[in-house]
């Protein structure tokens, strides 16, 4: 009895014991369901750099290629044949007009020049002699001692023997040029190239060097360069503009610059002072020169460089960075941020490139903002914008933390 007892008890403890965890359970159970959410946490806007539309009076630049040359490039020519004597300058350094450059030997054009004077006195005796008949004779024909002829024979002599003696005086002064030819002297003030010749070689006549150096003169320096015809009329509306706007006759292309092959900047402005006669037919383009002072002679003959003018201004042009706008099958593209943050797509018309810039003709207001960055935007999505400001060129500026990050400690 005393273990049927026992078995009963403990059966009894077993389903209290159940029964308690059911109602723990179904106690919990309601606030498992009641804490956990049915959807997942949203998760915050990706924040986008941004910038505000950029408004401004915009100059349009163009820009040519172009080579510069000497103002004035005068080669040096050997007049006469013979052997050069000698080098009287430094190849690559400044000459002055006058200077003696080159000398040719002298000897045979020095043989020349006596040989000539001996001519011309043998045609001061021929004229001499000839006036003294014709004085003697004239009186004698007057009286007719002598006959018509003879006075026409006398006559006839002296005329000739006048001329012989301007040939011969005509001879000396080209032999006494061909000898003043064997010193060759700078025509110009500028710089002497290398030579084309060596003391003790055979100038003057080919094969042999005619052309033996170049002087250039480089202050100032004029660069040659071509434009196509749209860019001509571009460029000459604007100078008609600013002949109407000052009242009086504006120079072409005054305020050019001159970009070198290193990308600096020439320090000097230039102006246009020849141009071609027409537009050439084969290639569509129109040929200018202009001059750059250069006192400095940094700038060199042969150099390849890009002139650059401003063809026209754009009054309250808009422009945005370059990077913000995406190409889709000919189609321009930005995303527009408006003030709630919302993407929005847009298809833009863009104009000229100004730096990192490009000129919007449509499709943008002042006032607008656009998403900097694209690559991770889509349209209708949901952002939180970061306003970055830009520099004239269109580079984003530092923001205050980054300035502070990246600045060096006082005394550093």
């Amino acid at each position: 009895m005393l273990a049927s007892l026992g078995s009963s008890w403990d059966n009894d403890r077993v389903i209290g014991s159940r029964l308690v965890r059911v109602i723990a359970f179904a106690t919990v159970l309601p606030l498992l369901f009641a804490c956990s959410p049915s959807e997942p946490p949203a998760p915050p806007p990706l924040e986008i750099p941004v910038v505000e539309v950029i408004q401004r009076d915009q100059p349009i630049e163009m820009e040519m290629v172009g080579q510069t040359l000497g103002s004035s490039d005068i080669p040096i020519r050997a007049r006469v044949e013979g052997v050069l004597l000698g080098m009287h300058f430094v190849e690559g350094r400044a000459v002055e007009e006058g200077q003696l450059l080159y000398e040719i030997d002298p000897v045979p054009y020095e043989s020349k020049v006596v040989e000539a004077k001996g001519s011309l006195a043998e045609a001061r005796t021929n004229l001499a002699r000839a006036e003294a008949d014709l004085n003697r004779i004239r009186p004698l024909a007057e009286m007719n001692a002598v006959s018509q002829s003879d006075l026409d024979a006398a006559v006839s002599y002296y005329e000739a023997a006048r001329g012989g003696l301007q040939s011969a005086r005509a001879r000396v002064e080209q032999a006494e040029i061909q000898l003043g030819y064997a010193k060759i002297q700078a025509p110009i003030s500028g710089i002497v190239g290398i030579s084309e010749a060596r003391v003790g070689e055979f100038v003057g006549r080919p094969p042999n060097p005619v052309v033996l150096n170049f002087v250039s003169r480089v202050d100032p320096i004029r660069v040659r360069f071509s434009i196509d015809e749209r860019s001509y009329l571009l460029l000459a509306k604007r100078i008609r503009e600013l002949q109407l706007e000052k009242n009086e006759p504006a120079r072409m292309g005054t305020g050019l610059e001159l970009i070198l092959a290193d990308g600096t900047v020439h320090p000097y402005f230039g102006r246009v002072v020849g141009a071609d006669a027409a537009v050439d037919p084969q290639t569509g383009t129109f040929t200018f020169e202009a001059d750059f002072a250069n006192p400095d002679k940094l700038v060199l003959a042969g150099q390849f460089a890009r002139v650059r003018a401003i063809a026209e201004t754009r009054e309250g042009a808009i422009l945005i960075p370059s990077r913000s706008v995406s190409e889709l099958q000919g189609n321009d593209r930005v995303f527009v941020i408006g003030p709630e943050g919302k993407a929005e797509l847009r298809s833009v018309e863009l104009g000229e490139t100004i730096g990192k810039l490009r000129i919007v003709k449509s499709g943008l207001e002042a006032g607008e903002r656009v998403a900097f960055e694209i690559m991770r935007l889509r349209p209708e999505m949901q952002i939180e914008p970061k306003l970055v400001e830009l520099d004239a060129s269109g580079s984003p500026l530092p923001d205050e933390e980054e300035a502070e990050n990246t600045a060096e400690p006082a005394g550093a």
